[in-house]
């Protein structure tokens, strides 16, 4: 049985290892003192598949007061294609429904052929590409 619920503090660095063997794209975001963050914070932004004590999932789902954002989905090598993915997504779009988003969008690295079939599956939900949209970072020191 897996359990998604919001992450716990002392499990952040377990999200980070996560991360790591889910070979998710690094960002200058993933550590520990930005996850602590955002978990003090935010209580219910990050939530965490638990398997047997083992984090095996995650999702952020940001909300912004305006629109909601999905980040971060990442589900270990061993749990996958269990629809372990898209119960996390249908969970962190509840927990933003609940704060009262109507529109929501999920960040997908293009060049991640498998994370764009796994969006593109989701159209039965209501998921589909903005083909209009281009995105700008800047990064704050």
């Amino acid at each position: 049985m897996i359990e998604i619920r919001p992450c716990r503090l002392e499990e952040c660095p377990d999200v980070l290892a996560l991360w790591q063997r889910a070979d998710a794209i690094p960002s200058p975001t993933d550590s520990l003192e930005e996850l602590t963050r955002l978990v003090r914070a935010h209580a219910d932004y990050l939530l965490v598949a638990v398997e047997r004590g083992a984090v095996v999932g995650s999702i952020i789902g940001g909300w912004d007061g305006w629109r909601g954002n999905i980040y971060r989905l990442a589900v270990a090598p061993d749990a996958r294609r269990r629809g372990l993915a898209r119960r996390l997504v249908h969970e962190a779009e509840r927990v933003l429904v609940s704060k009262g988003a109507r529109r929501i969008s999920a960040l997908v690295e293009r060049h991640e052929a498998h994370a764009v079939g796994f969006w593109d599956a989701l159209s039965d939900r209501g998921w589909r590409r903005d083909e209009r949209m281009l995105r700008y970072i800047k990064m704050v020191e």
